[in-house]
């Protein structure tokens, strides 16, 4: 049972009803993330705008969705697991085998080197609040990434605080349309 409102399109206030409206176009649905972040019109502009901006970033999909999918397991948050495995099966096609390993919690073992440095660099950033030293930034430039891509991961893992921590506060219900894709925090 979520802690929070869950607002629907017409109980929303009417500042965020757009917003809304526009996401369900999107997705054909209204993810109860936004239902939750509804609450706070801020909270809400703040997860989208963020999201829109890091859609922008140099780093693939497929990265973006790693330093989801290692942020979402490492907070513990199933509503944002479970999303974000949707969006790296069925629109970064990635390997159903890269994410169950990105679905455990801690340092995934990814066969992908590439895949498996972003992953390693999302959790050492979460882990020691992006205090690394220098051997653990220079892996992660030696694995081809730039600076601006190690400010990107930053970025990725600033929206996934937001939505991680909105669900574990709300205990956000899942969608329907989420439900193959449940993650229970280990």
């Amino acid at each position: 049972m979520t802690r929070l409102t869950l607002h629907t399109v017409d109980s929303a206030p009417e500042s965020v009803q757009e917003r809304l409206n526009t996401a369900v176009r999107g997705s054909g649905f209204l993810p109860n993330l936004l239902g939750i972040l509804a609450n706070a019109p801020v909270a809400l502009q703040a997860y989208q705008d963020l999201s829109a901006l890091n859609a922008t970033a140099s780093l693939s999909l497929a990265e973006r969705e790693v330093v989801q999918l290692v942020a979402g397991t490492n907070n513990g948050c199933t509503f944002c697991v479970a999303g974000h495995t949707a969006i790296a099966t069925k629109k970064a096609k990635l390997d159903p085998a890269i994410i169950a390993a990105l679905r455990s919690k801690g340092i995934p073992d990814i066969a992908d080197d590439r895949l498996q440095a972003i992953a390693v660099f999302t959790q050492t950033v979460i882990n020691k609040h992006a205090k690394l030293d220098d051997g653990e930034l220079n892996a992660f430039f030696e694995a081809g990434f730039t600076q601006q891509q190690a400010l990107e991961v930053i970025v990725g893992v600033g929206l996934a605080t937001i939505c991680n921590f909105a669900n574990n506060l709300a205990h956000t219900p899942l969608n329907e349309q989420l439900q193959e894709f449940a993650w229970e925090a280990q």
